[in-house]
């Protein structure tokens, strides 16, 4: 597993820090995954605002789908 940090591609705002098991694009985040949430888990970016996922069930377990273009990915460790 490899922990990744989000950010937020407006403002480059530190949203989560979530271990990542597959390899390949960030498409959702499950909640049981995310190590540092620094969102008041609304999905919206905390300093500008901007709602950078939607709520989802994918696989019967509940999981935040990610808005494409609106995050990157950085920071990438073992």
């Amino acid at each position: 597993m490899k922990t990744i940090k989000i950010y937020c591609q407006n403002c480059q705002t530190l949203l989560y820090k979530y271990r990542k098991d597959i390899p390949g694009r960030l498409i959702k985040c499950y909640p049981d995954m995310i190590l540092e949430d620094h969102t008041k888990g609304d999905l919206k970016c905390p300093k500008c605002g901007q709602q950078f996922a939607r709520k989802k069930v994918i696989h019967n377990k509940p999981a935040n789908k990610i808005i494409q273009g609106k995050v990157y990915v950085k920071g990438l460790t073992t």
